[in-house]
């Protein structure tokens, strides 16, 4: 990797030029075009990155690129849109450096996709706008009457805070007889005046001398600073000071207390008496100097009166004078290194951070962050890492660069944010960190389908339940967040095309609440399933299905009715009895049904009124109307009976019908035989006989016809209605006849065919025919052995 420099030299008008050298990762690239512009303005132009890197300037912005100084201080700018590289502020090299030569201000260019990173110097020259300045405006100098032509009297020198030639390079005196100045390089780079005497002073003849000191520098122009020099010339004094050592070298950790003793300093005077006494003085106090250390001038003890910073100043340069009461003196050096202690921590800047990240991408860079230790050696050295337990990891660029990227791919639902913790630790002693949090957040993705609470809901609702009623509901949720997460419900197509869902259901579909139409009949429909959907907002849209089931609930609505004996006919049914029948004999059976189910249907009978009460009886459970007593001939012939038929709903309902029983003469159980007569009785018994085929013959005719009445009206609804006659809902009876046997509620076998529509209001019974195959059976309700007794006594 080859760093190139910039490099300012002192031109005319106060004009800098800058070298810019970039290092390119892979390769170099030196840029050897100068550039000029002003200290004092800023906006002036240092040079064309564009064009030294060799991009683009459209891919300059492309990239993203950036300009960072070490010290995070805005005073370069990149124009993006030129790639001219231009200064935001003025530039004061003894302010950025001091005295350190040479200045260097590093920066360092960034470039993503892809991530490069070219380091570059600024090195700043001086330009010459300070001028020498003397610590004192006056000097006093002592010189003994009897020192020889060529002694050399140190004097203080001047300050000048440029550097190079612009700083001091020549001292002279006004013109006179005795002194000229010489300026001696030790091979440090610092001038120091000296005032040489020329020819031996007369104290008598002249005891003070007043001259001009005059400091000039190597700027151009050049500048100059003045003092005075106050000779005073003295006795004889034949010994000056003289110091154990001309150089002290010690060494001071950067964290040493105040008032430390740093060195002390030891000079020897031979003289006796008032020229033997010894002060120790800083001979060149620079501002620095004297706000970090304090010299005793009795001791010749330098302490610290202000902490030390090895990251700041490095090392110490004293000079010390020591001088006797005579007015001779000697002078010291002292060496001041400052040693580096792990007092500075780990530093860290972030350049570029993304939040929130999306879920489900890959490798993707959240953070481009720089790390800095102000110390040195070991104690600058640093490990960077964050903590083990998130799905990201960092990696090392270039320049103490790092990314921190993630490291799979993240899901939202498990963890929506990430509180990283990046530590830098130095290996130091003691080892000093710094601990930076950023949050991260998980921006979601629709990647969950809703979901259902349930896979299957079963709901129920009452038949004859008014329009618009909330039947229930379902429930869906969704693990995603904001649109993704906001779902719409919905009814879908059901899978029997014959059922009328839109007409019977709707579902509210922003919180999946059911709702019945219109009013629902049990004896219409039972149940009904259909699915409902649950849809995310997301793109591309995510769904889900549940199973709905409706089960409709029995209402009492229907009252029972009475299939035999039928009230719709012209004649009533008339029941016979012979006279001889024991307690207990069935005189008929009333059979009903009841539309509902369950406990709705549940049928009691009771004889609600009778011709003569106690003669005969109802059985709650069956409707077997059976003799109570003996029957004597006393009893009436023609009986009335009304019994009521009531079913076990809430409240119950009901219906009645009415039964006509005939008392006979003749009759047995089973057989009946024809009675002897008398021979005076025979036209009474044949008047009987007349009567009864008189009533057999119209009750007859009058069953022949409604047979016929129904036969036409069963054949038209059979045209008319898409479901055929005698056709019903499927599931509303287990097989097309229902079949009431002899173990049931009547006394024989009879066999019923029940039809109904769809679209009846309420379902219609009809009481088709029995097994018996005569029809005089079932029209007076006899057992089929009495019929051929019936008929002898009849004469049929």
């Amino acid at each position: 990797m080859q760093i190139a420099r910039v490099s300012l030299n002192q031109i005319a008008q106060q004009i800098r030029q800058v070298l810019l050298f970039f290092v390119l990762l892979g390769g170099s690239l030196v840029c050897s075009e100068t550039w000029r512009y002003s200290e004092t303005e800023s906006g002036s132009f240092v040079a064309d990155l564009a064009k030294d890197l060799g991009l683009g300037i459209g891919e300059l912005a492309a990239r993203k690129a950036r300009v960072v100084s070490e010290d995070n201080e805005a005073r370069l700018q990149l124009d993006l849109q030129t790639g001219k590289l231009i200064l935001n502020e003025k530039l004061d090299r003894e302010q950025l450096c001091g005295p350190t030569e040479p200045c260097i201000m590093h920066f360092q260019v960034l470039l993503k996709k892809p991530m490069e990173v070219f380091r570059a110097e600024l090195l700043v020259g001086d330009v010459n706008d300070h001028s020498p300045e003397f610590p004192e405006r006056e000097m006093i100098l002592k010189i003994l009457e009897s020192s020889p032509p060529g002694t050399v009297f140190p004097l203080k020198k001047a300050q000048d805070l440029d550097v190079g030639n612009n700083n001091i390079q020549n001292y002279n005196i006004g013109p006179n007889s005795y002194f000229h100045i010489s300026t001696p390089n030790p091979g440090d780079g610092r001038k120091y005046p000296e005032l040489v005497l020329d020819k031996e002073l007369d104290h008598e003849e002249q005891s003070e001398f007043r001259l001009t000191l005059t400091a000039l520098d190597g700027g151009s122009p050049p500048r100059s600073g003045t003092t005075q020099i106050r000779v005073m010339v003295l006795d004889v004094n034949d010994n000056a000071p003289q110091f154990e050592q001309t150089l002290y070298e010690v060494q001071v950790p950067e964290n040493s207390p105040l008032g430390s003793l740093v060195v002390k300093v030891s000079a020897r005077d031979l003289d006796a008496g008032a020229n033997g006494q010894i002060t120790y003085s800083l001979f060149y106090n620079s501002e620095e100097i004297g706000k970090t250390f304090e010299l005793s001038s009795l001791s010749g003890e330098v302490r610290l009166i202000k902490m030390l910073d090895f990251e700041t100043i490095s090392s110490y340069e004293l000079d010390i004078e020591a001088s006797d009461g005579g007015g001779l003196s000697g002078k010291c050096s002292v060496s001041i290194k400052v040693l580096d202690v792990n007092d500075n921590s780990p530093e860290l800047t972030i350049s570029s951070f993304a939040s929130p990240i999306p879920e489900n991408s890959p490798e993707t860079e959240v953070a481009l962050f720089r790390i800095r230790d102000r110390d040195s050696g070991e104690n600058g050295r640093m490990v960077c890492s964050i903590q083990d337990d998130v799905p990201f990891k960092l990696k090392p660029s270039v320049e103490n660069f790092y990314r921190l990227v993630t490291e799979g791919v993240l899901d939202r639902e498990t963890r929506a944010q990430y509180n990283i913790t990046i530590t830098v630790t130095d290996l130091g002693t003691p080892r000093l960190k710094t601990e930076h949090s950023i949050l991260i957040l998980v921006s979601d993705v629709n990647d969950n389908a809703p979901a259902f609470s349930q896979t299957s809901y079963t709901l129920s609702v009452r038949e004859n339940n008014q329009p618009a009623l909330h039947i229930g509901g379902v429930s869906a949720t969704d693990r995603d967040s904001g649109s993704n997460a906001q779902l719409t419900y919905s009814l879908l197509p059901p899978h029997d095309p014959h059922l009328p869902l839109a007409s019977l259901v709707s579902i509210n579909a922003d919180n999946g609440q059911l709702f019945a139409l219109r009013a629902l009949d049990f004896e219409a429909l039972q149940a009904f399933e259909f699915r409902v959907g649950a849809t995310d907002r997301g793109s591309p849209a995510l769904s889900s299905q549940a199973l709905v089931r409706v089960v409709v609930l029995d209402d009492n609505d229907n009252s029972p009715f009475v299939l035999y004996p039928l009230q719709n006919a012209s004649a009533p049914c008339t029941e016979l009895v012979p006279r001889a029948a024991e307690p207990g004999y069935l005189v008929t059976k009333v059979v009903a049904v009841d539309g509902d189910s369950g406990q709705n249907a549940w049928l009691s009978f009771q004889l609600l009124k009778a011709t003569e009460p106690g003669l005969f009886g109802v059985w709650a459970h069956n409707g077997e109307v059976r003799t109570a007593r003996l029957l004597s001939e006393r009893d009436a012939a023609r009986h009335r009976l009304v019994v009521l038929v009531k079913d076990n709903g809430e409240p119950p309902l009901s219906a009645s019908v009415t039964l006509h029983v005939l008392l006979v003469d003749g009759f047995s159980q089973p057989y009946l035989p024809l009675p002897e007569v008398a021979p005076e009785l025979g036209q009474a018994d044949s008047l009987t006989v007349y009567l009864v085929i008189a009533l057999a013959s119209v009750s007859s005719l009058f069953l022949f016809s409604v047979l016929v009445f129904v036969a036409v009206r069963l054949c038209r609804r059979s045209r008319a209605a898409p479901l055929g006659v005698c056709s019903m809902p499927e599931g509303h009876f287990p097989g097309h006849l229902v079949d009431v046997s002899g173990t049931g509620t009547l006394s024989q076998s009879y066999q019923y065919e029940v039809c109904l529509r769809r679209d009846s209001e309420s379902n219609e019974f009809k009481f088709l025919k029995p097994i018996l195959p005569n029809i005089l059976s079932q029209h007076c309700g006899r057992k089929s052995e009495d019929i051929p007794t019936l008929q002898n006594n009849l004469g049929i």
